[in-house]
């Protein structure tokens, strides 16, 4: 079992580092004389003393790594505030300044296969954020796939509103993309309920487009005042891979990854207590056969429910439940399978999976 420090306090008053994980400490002036065999050393500034003892004892030292505009090691999730930091209310195309877009940018530039010293970047940051990930869910959490284009003056947005305020009153913390449409429109209901002056701001700025500017505006419409509990109830994990769509900044937390096929793996994986399937695209779609192959071959654990909410849309138009329902005939799976219009019905069957 390996004890992680991000403190240097608690490093200073350590007297075994064995098997340890230290993240992004500055211990230059720490003179560390305690056992460190096994110790992993994650950015960390040693001095050349220590350096030289944690090699004798066989720890693993892997430095900072330069010119990149994100934190390698970083041991949390990240904030709304951190992603859009330096983002002006009333300078719309400031959003271009803010760490989101500059780390997309960097991103886009090193293309899709990035050289060795990027690629070992963006892999330990996408390991850093699982693990922070799986520190910050609680048991069970559920997640909502649905279309990144549904607009927010559209009924379609406030049924996702009126499904995330079900959710939330039922306690659940739920987990989206962390994208536009639904993904933004579930967490805001989970924070504060169907509220009218909220939905009406956010009509003001009902899509964006590929300019800095349109995006800022998307996201000055969303009020930064939105209520937080002792415990994060909405978590989003979206991609820089998609990073002309911006975080919503509904989603209390952000997993943000650099790899989308880990992070939609890492979706469907971590929503244990179920997933609802609101109507959408082709990724929807995909997500969808993502996940039954787990519950198919209780890859990840038991199968967890899959409720697809809308029977008109996945029974006729995009039939994907019945040949879900199909596939798991016989199976375990099959009595965790709903389709309805109902929101309580599909709220109260998550409860009954989670009891």
């Amino acid at each position: 079992m390996r004890t992680e420090y991000t403190e240097p306090d608690r490093v200073r008053a350590a007297v075994d580092l064995r098997h340890a994980v230290l993240v992004g400490l500055d211990l230059g002036e720490v003179d560390l004389r305690v056992p460190m065999d096994g110790a992993l050393f994650l950015g960390c500034t040693l001095s050349p003393q220590v350096q030289r003892r944690a090699a004798a004892a066989g720890a693993l030292v892997f430095p900072t790594i330069p010119d990149v505009p994100y934190d390698v090691y970083r041991s949390r999730l990240y904030t709304p505030a951190e992603l859009f930091a330096g983002f002006d209310l009333g300078r719309p195309a400031s959003y271009a300044d803010t760490p989101d877009a500059a780390i997309y940018r960097h991103s886009r530039a090193q293309g899709h296969n990035p050289d060795p010293l990027h690629a070992i970047a963006e892999r330990l940051h996408d390991h850093a954020i699982t693990e922070a990930l799986a520190d910050a869910l609680p048991e069970r959490p559920v997640a909502v796939m649905g279309g990144h284009a549904l607009a927010r003056d559209t009924d379609g947005y406030r049924r996702a509103v009126r499904l995330g305020a079900a959710l939330g009153d039922a306690g659940f913390t739920v987990l989206t993309g962390g994208g536009p449409g639904v993904m933004e429109a579930v967490p805001l209901g989970v924070r504060i309920g169907v509220d009218e002056p909220t939905l009406k701001e956010l009509a003001t700025a009902p899509r964006f487009g590929g300019d800095a500017e349109s995006i800022g505006r998307w996201i000055a419409a969303c009020p930064t005042d939105l209520p937080t509990g002792d415990r994060p109830r909405t978590i989003g994990i979206p991609t820089w891979f998609y990073g002309h769509e911006p975080p919503n900044p509904a989603c209390e937390l952000h997993a943000k990854y650099f790899a989308n096929s880990v992070r939609e793996e890492g979706l469907l994986t971590v929503a244990t207590g179920g997933i609802i399937y609101t109507p959408g695209s082709a990724g929807t779609v995909q997500e969808v056969f993502q996940d039954y192959c787990q519950n198919h071959y209780g890859s990840v654990g038991p199968a967890a429910p899959m409720v697809f909410l809308g029977r008109d849309f996945w029974v006729d138009e995009v039939p994907a439940a019945p040949l879900v329902r199909r596939l798991a005939a016989g199976r375990e799976a099959e009595r965790w399978i709903l389709v309805t219009d109902d929101t309580d019905e599909a709220v109260a069957f998550l409860r009954g999976y989670a009891a």
